[in-house]
């Protein structure tokens, strides 16, 4: 999948990596796709949430190793 920017969040505890996410977002344009590396397994279903909530779209997600990669297109 290709991303508009690569969000690195590995080694963040809760809530750091939706704290970055979401600075990401802001610049980014509407339909842009941000890939975010973690490693806090938190960070599944607090940036789901997060997505929802936002209006933005969780496209992937998969896990490599402890890596934690997540795509969200901005809504």
């Amino acid at each position: 999948m290709e991303a508009n920017k690569v969000l690195d969040a590995k080694g963040l505890a809760c809530p750091m990596p939706i704290v970055k996410t979401k600075k990401a977002m802001a610049e980014l344009e509407s339909g842009q796709v941000l890939e975010i590396h973690a490693t806090d397994k938190g960070a599944k279903n607090d940036l789901a949430a997060w997505a929802k909530s936002g209006g933005h779209e969780l496209v992937k997600h998969e896990e490599e190793s402890d890596v934690l990669k997540f795509w969200i297109k901005k809504g």
